[in-house]
């Protein structure tokens, strides 16, 4: 079943999402971060709206969310700045009715990638980035996911048209705690290879809890 869910950012926006539960008592949670809000970026996106479907049932809470200004969600893109913002107030949703046992990943695709891994939480479990462009978000904030222990996994595309997986595994190979998987023919749109990264992202769960 699918809550809609409303929440207040630091900056006093309010912010809409949605979020499924599973069945039982959740083994671990994530937020779901979606594509760039100025390029058709929404929470109803392909890749996550693959995850929010595929995870529940897995024994996930998911909950995705509008960063500002898209639909429903109050504001404006303010270059990712304010974005981030707007993770850590969905984490704050997502966390305040959890048990403090369950691990929560931040988890991201393409702009929100980049949202995520810029998101240095103690309470953050883990970080998936799928399709990071390595283009928002500054390199100080960025610096200190890439040097934390805990661990990341980075889902890329092997024919990405906007960063080459090449170039993303160069940029992270000193990265502690990361696992990198490239899905064969994948396009940044994983058209066709959404159940590629559902399995990945899936066995990361799996090992975290």
């Amino acid at each position: 079943m699918i809550e809609r869910v409303e929440f207040e950012n630091a900056g006093g926006l309010l912010l809409e999402g949605e979020r499924r539960r599973p069945d039982g008592a959740p083994r671990t949670a994530c937020v779901l971060c979606h594509p760039h809000p100025q390029y058709g970026g929404t929470m109803r996106s392909l890749v996550i709206s693959a995850l929010f479907d595929a995870l529940p049932p897995a024994g996930v809470d998911c909950l995705r969310f509008n960063f500002r200004g898209v639909e429903g969600s109050q504001g404006s893109y303010d270059e990712g700045r304010g974005e981030q913002r707007d993770v850590v107030a969905a984490l704050d949703a997502l966390a305040c009715d959890l048990a403090s046992s369950v691990p929560i990943v931040l988890v991201g695709w393409s702009f929100g990638a980049d949202m995520a891994l810029a998101t240095h939480d103690p309470r953050v479990a883990g970080w998936i980035g799928i399709a990071l462009p390595m283009r928002f978000g500054s390199d100080e904030t960025r610096a200190a996911v890439a040097s934390d222990q805990r661990p990341k996994l980075l889902v890329l595309a092997q024919r990405d048209e906007f960063r080459a997986a090449e170039f993303v595994l160069d940029e992270t190979r000193a990265w502690p705690a990361t696992e990198s998987a490239v899905v064969a023919g994948a396009s940044h749109f994983f058209v066709g290879r959404t159940d590629r990264v559902v399995e990945l992202v899936g066995a990361f769960f799996d090992r975290l809890g």
